[in-house]
């Protein structure tokens, strides 16, 4: 989830990963064409939603609309911590994050690279619930 001025938005990423403990950065894969693509590299943050096993209907929610055409946080409910990005209120656990650097990555065809690794260095974060996290098989999340 990020926050650029007035608008908020999220995206579901499938590829999330510890970088560094220290200082302590995280990776996320960007699609470059998603909404919330721009709105991280603009703005300077975002944070990462942990969703439980539970959660694939939210997942769906801010994985399978566009920001461009949808406000994804109508009637949900979130709060705000260092960074002012969305941290949903029924997620997991959260890390609120600045972004240190971005690179552009795979997939992508002629020359042109699909993804951004996005390298945030964490500056808040927290556990809500103790329980094992949702993770992305792409079987049980396009059914």
């Amino acid at each position: 989830s990020t926050k650029l001025e007035d608008r908020v938005n999220a995206m579901t990423a499938a590829w999330v990963s510890r970088a560094s403990f220290d200082p302590p950065l995280v990776t996320v894969a960007v699609g470059k064409t998603r909404f919330t693509h721009d709105m991280i590299i603009k703005s300077g943050v975002f944070a990462i939603n942990v969703l439980g096993p539970g959660e694939i209907a939210t997942g769906k929610h801010f994985g399978m609309k566009t920001g461009w055409k949808t406000d994804k946080f109508k009637d949900v409910e979130y709060d705000t911590k260092a960074t002012g990005s969305p941290i949903l209120k029924d997620c997991l656990a959260w890390l609120d994050c600045r972004v240190v650097s971005h690179h552009d990555a795979g997939d992508g065809h002629a020359g042109h690279p699909a993804h951004a690794l996005v390298i945030g260095e964490v500056v808040d974060g927290g556990v809500l619930r103790d329980t094992a996290p949702l993770v992305y098989d792409k079987e049980s999340f396009f059914k």
